[in-house]
C-alpha cells in the first residue's frame, strides 16, 4: 500500500509576513515548521504502514526551504518525500493548491491519501477535501480513529460537535485527522540519519498534467484584496453589583451605543 501524506510548510505563529503587493503570505527567509495537524497525519500513516507493509511519501507543496521540514519526515518514519515546487505555483489559493497537489499525485500514485484537517496559516480546511474533489475518490474529514483497514476499505470514526459516526469507504480514499487519532513520535537516531541522505524527489510545473493558467496566482477564483493587523482592544471597564442592576446598567449602555 502506499500512503501519501500531505504536509505543509506554516510561518512561527510569532514570525508572520504578509507581501502587502499580493496579499499572500511571504514564506522564503522565514522561521516555519510543519503544520501541527500534520504530525498526527504522518504518524497515523506511519501507524497503517507498519501494520498492512506499505510505503509512506511525504507530500509538500512551497518554496525549496520546504526540504529540511520533508526531511523531518523522513527522520519521523516517512520512505520517500516529494517537494512539489515551482514559481507557477506562487500565489495558490485553496483551489490552485488542490489542484496542483492532485496533478502530482496522479503523478506519484498512492493507495491512500492522509492530511491534518487544516493548516494553521489558513485554517479553511479546504484543501484536503479540494484534493479529493479533484481526484474524484471517496473522503472522510475529521477522523479520530482508524477502526480498520485493508487494501481495498477502510472503517473510520469521524468526530462531529455532539459525539461521531462511524464511516466505511472504499480505497482509494483520502482521510484528514484531527489531534484525536494518536501521539506523534520523536525521530529515531535511524530515522535522522536517513533524512541525512535522503533525496527529495521534486515536481515542477512541467511534471503535471495541468495547464498553466489554471495554476498559482493566476489560476485562483480567490484574491485577499486586504490583510491587515486588527487594532488592540483599549482596557475594558469592570463594575461590581446586584445582577439586576447590572442587567439594567448593561441594557442601558447598549442602547446608547444603538446596539439593540
Amino acid at each position: 500500500m502506499r500512503i501519501a501524506v500531505l504536509i505543509k510548510q506554516v510561518p512561527e505563529s510569532t514570525d508572520v509576513q504578509v507581501d502587502p503587493e499580493t496579499g499572500t503570505l511571504r514564506r522564503e527567509g522565514v522561521a516555519a515548521v510543519m503544520n501541527p495537524f500534520d504530525t498526527y497525519a504522518l504518524e497515523e500513516a506511519v501507524r497503517i504502514k507498519e501494520k498492512l507493509d506499505g510505503e509512506v511519501v511525504a507530500v509538500s507543496m512551497g518554496p525549496p526551504q520546504a526540504e529540511a521540514m520533508l526531511r523531518e519526515a523522513v527522520s519521523l518514519g516517512a520512505d520517500r518525500a516529494v517537494l512539489v515546487s515551482d514559481r507557477a505555483f506562487a500565489g495558490s489559493d485553496t483551489w490552485a493548491t488542490s489542484l496542483t497537489l492532485s496533478g502530482a499525485l496522479k503523478k506519484i500514485g498512492f493507495d491512500l491519501i492522509v492530511c491534518g484537517k487544516q493548516a494553521i496559516d489558513g485554517d479553511t480546511a479546504q484543501v484536503g477535501p479540494g484534493v479529493a474533489t479533484f481526484l474524484d475518490i471517496p473522503q472522510a474529514t475529521y477522523v479520530r480513529k482508524i477502526e480498520e483497514i485493508s487494501g481495498e476499505k477502510a472503517r473510520v470514526e469521524r468526530l462531529l460537535e455532539d459525539g461521531y459516526e462511524v464511516v466505511e469507504l472504499p480505497l482509494p480514499a483520502l482521510l484528514t485527522v484531527v489531534k484525536e487519532i494518536n501521539e506523534p513520535r520523536l525521530p529515531s537516531l535511524r530515522g535522522k540519519m536517513k533524512a541525512r541522505k535522503v533525496e527529495i524527489e521534486k515536481l515542477t510545473q512541467a511534471d503535471i498534467d495541468i495547464a498553466p493558467e489554471e495554476l498559482g496566482l493566476q489560476g485562483s477564483p480567490t484574491n485577499v484584496l486586504k490583510v491587515f493587523a486588527p487594532e488592540k482592544r483599549a482596557g475594558g471597564e469592570k463594575r461590581e453589583g446586584e445582577p439586576p442592576d447590572l442587567a439594567q446598567w448593561l441594557a442601558e449602555e447598549l442602547g446608547k451605543r444603538q446596539l439593540v
